[in-house]
């Protein structure tokens, strides 16, 4: 533990941990109400051909991947929808059909470019790359989704569950829908150096998917899914340390145990009733 933390490598790996496990987690608590895990899963494979994109262009940096990313993200939304009003397919088969055309496009990118080696960290991830920049970007996409989560969660819970009756006492719904999507969007690209985007999925759903099985609160399930994600963030760093872990998955992995002891607990105390 102390050679862990004399290591400055470590040590900003560490802060990024906390800082990417409690925004991802924390977000993760409207994604698991939203019902809409496949659907975020979708786009963090796809968001790939943009970070090529700009990394040809202007190199590799956390604002270019940050830009390529959410463009192709915001194309990819906008596109499924257009779709499934024009065909008979709804918005997920859309999707399934989006992101992996995407995803074979950007891994072409990849090869033609010559990036394999450069981008390596941003498909399987690789947190001990984080430089200062990574971790300011991390910062304030974190604040700036707890602050939004916390300020308009009345109307962005409303909007979720109840739209028409939101709609009748004004409140803006396509405006809060987009804006709760960017927002998502932004938190899960500050996810794709520590963990990759194959594996970002897992922090922006299981702290949530966790803590929903045990709190009917939506307060606690916020405030306790940033604080399991932020845990479960470091616990994984070290753990890949102590025993030579890729980074990403031992994060990962640690936030399934959380699941699967929340699991057996919840069926415990079912059967103690």
């Amino acid at each position: 533990m102390v050679d862990f933390l004399d290591s400055q490598l470590y040590q900003r790996a560490l802060v990024g941990a906390l800082l990417i496990g409690f925004s991802n987690g924390f977000v993760s608590a409207y994604v698991v109400m939203n019902r809409s895990p496949l659907k975020l899963s979708a786009l963090s494979h796809s968001l790939l051909p943009g970070i090529v994109l700009a990394v040809w262009l202007v190199g590799l940096t956390a604002w270019s991947a940050f830009v390529g990313a959410v463009s192709v993200a915001l194309l990819m939304g906008l596109s499924s929808v257009w779709l499934a009003k024009k065909t008979p397919l709804d918005q997920d088969t859309v999707l399934a059909v989006l992101y992996t055309g995407c995803f074979a496009g950007g891994l072409a990118m990849l090869n033609r470019l010559q990036l394999q080696q450069e981008l390596e960290g941003w498909l399987f991830g690789n947190i001990l790359s984080l430089s200062n920049a990574d971790l300011w970007l991390s910062f304030s996409v974190g604040v700036l989704a707890v602050v939004v989560f916390s300020l308009f969660r009345r109307s962005i819970l409303m909007v979720l569950f109840e739209s028409e009756v939101a709609k009748t006492l004004g409140v803006p719904v396509n405006v809060i829908r987009y804006g709760v999507f960017a927002l998502l969007i932004m938190v899960l690209m500050t996810t794709f150096q520590a963990v990759g985007c194959i594996l970002a999925i897992g922090l922006i759903v299981m702290p949530g998917a966790t803590v929903r099985q045990l709190t009917h609160s939506v307060t606690a399930l916020f405030c306790w899914s940033g604080i399991l994600g932020a845990i479960g963030a470091s616990l994984g760093l070290l753990m890949s340390y102590w025993v030579d872990l890729p980074a990403g998955a031992s994060i990962v992995l640690v936030q399934i145990i959380f699941f699967i002891i929340a699991f057996i607990y919840k069926i415990l105390v079912r059967y103690k009733k």
